[in-house]
């Protein structure tokens, strides 16, 4: 059973810093690429971050370049997010997701994990 677990949401102040966590299980975790995606209420699910972690190869969304990082350990199966200088319209619930990289960029997604909040204020 394939499984994505998130972890590391919370309230946060702006210009904060938050870690998250996306625990995978259940598929070759080296065949894939795992995305973070997030949904502010009233808006539409946006890709964030992706990568590949068989060569480690990225995507970072416009809104997000500069300020997070993605990176994954392969020995852990776990895909984390370093999200800094946090802004007040990062605030969503952030989803992981795997896939293939580019079909994860552009919104394409196989798994998807259960989600956790992220909440920045101002």
């Amino acid at each position: 059973e394939v499984q994505l677990v998130e972890s590391g949401g919370a309230l946060v102040q702006a210009g904060g810093s938050l870690r998250l966590s996306c625990a995978a299980s259940g598929f070759t975790f080296d065949d894939y690429a795992i995305g973070w995606f997030r949904q502010a209420p009233g808006e539409e699910r946006e890709v964030v971050s992706v990568i590949r972690n068989s060569d480690k190869s990225t995507y970072y969304a416009a809104s997000v370049k500069g300020r997070f990082t993605i990176s994954s350990d392969n020995a852990k199966n776990t895909v984390y997010l370093q999200m800094n200088s946090l802004k007040p319209e990062d605030t969503a619930v952030y989803y992981c997701a795997a896939g293939l990289f580019t079909r994860l960029r552009v919104g394409f997604v196989d798994y998807w994990g259960q989600g956790t909040q992220v909440t920045v204020s101002s």
